[in-house]
């Protein structure tokens, strides 16, 4: 059958059209995206203003539309933290649904967290033992543990490249005063949450996936996208550190001239980096690799699941 998933993130609201059914890949058939930065529309109080839920609306009725010209079966509508973490969230999902007929589902943290993972370990398979997964989002940084489908541990912290671009990086490019304290920042909330992971002992494998992720791979020399899925791709610690400083003193701009960057994502890359260098180094991980499968797979991979015990 035809799914469609439609993922309101912090960032972009994507619909991803997937052919699948129960005991198979899916396999992907549309891609629709619209980058609406919700997580930068909250006021002062962290309510999402009517701009942005009228923006919000259209870009559900623009996917709707999409799904349908595609011939979807069956959409499974969610949101991530940006709709979770406003004040006004309950009014937010009451008006998309009262204008479009979508009741979005409103992922926790954890959730997030659980469903990546089950992604990437169908992803990897058995063979990779156990698994330390990384995410970093729009508005959170997820990770989780496990050597099954569901993870021993999974947390959701809220290190999102776009939250802290906005909160703590205003200048372009950014004052080295402010890209320290953002570094500090980043590395006490981590650090917390090290000791609940280090008690099941060192992952096998450490695995990444997000566009960030895959952008700061990208540009330390991973392969391109249009090379495939099933290229590896790898970002090496070392490497990473190396960027950090170089994109320290970039402007927005020069950061969407580097390879694979887009111009949407320029600016909210150095604090993307700098949560990702904190993970790497606070965990003790020299190199991981890059899952091409992330939440949106793991949202249709439950469901797949579901159909399938039905």
């Amino acid at each position: 059958m035809r799914l469609g998933v439609l993922d309101v993130g912090s960032n972009t609201v994507h619909l991803l059209v997937v052919d699948a059914h129960p005991g198979a890949r899916p396999l992907s058939a549309h891609s629709h995206k619209a980058e609406l930065r919700l997580a930068q529309l909250l006021d002062d109080s962290g309510a999402i203003g009517d701009h942005g839920i009228h923006q919000l609306i259209d870009v559900v009725h623009e996917a709707l539309q999409a799904a349908e010209d595609k011939g979807v079966e069956d959409l499974l509508p969610f949101a991530t933290s940006a709709v979770r973490e406003a004040t006004n969230a309950d009014d937010v999902l009451a008006c998309v649904e009262e204008e479009t007929g979508v009741r979005l589902q409103v992922l926790t943290g954890e959730e997030e967290a659980r469903l990546t993972f089950l992604a990437v370990r169908r992803w990897f398979g058995w063979s990779a033992g156990k698994l330390l997964v990384l995410d970093i989002g729009g508005g959170s940084l997820e990770i989780a543990y496990g050597i099954d489908e569901e993870p021993d541990t999974a947390v959701s912290l809220p290190l999102g490249a776009g939250r802290l671009t906005a909160g703590w990086l205003p200048g372009d490019p950014p004052d080295p005063e402010d890209v320290r304290a953002l570094r500090r920042h980043v590395r006490a909330q981590i650090a917390r949450t090290v000791g609940e992971f280090s008690r099941f002992g060192a992952p096998d494998h450490v695995v990444a996936t997000s566009k960030t992720f895959k952008q700061l791979a990208r540009i330390a020399g991973a392969a391109r996208s249009a090379d495939g899925l099933y290229v590896q791709r790898e970002l090496k610690r070392e490497s990473l550190e190396a960027w950090v400083p170089r994109l320290s003193g970039m402007s927005t701009q020069q950061r969407s001239e580097l390879p694979g960057v887009s111009d949407g994502r320029a600016g909210q890359l150095l604090a993307g980096a700098l949560v990702a260098e904190g993970a790497m180094d606070l965990f003790g991980v020299e190199s991981l690799e890059i899952c091409p499968w992330a939440l949106r797979e793991g949202v249709i991979l439950r469901r797949l699941d579901h159909m399938g015990s039905d």
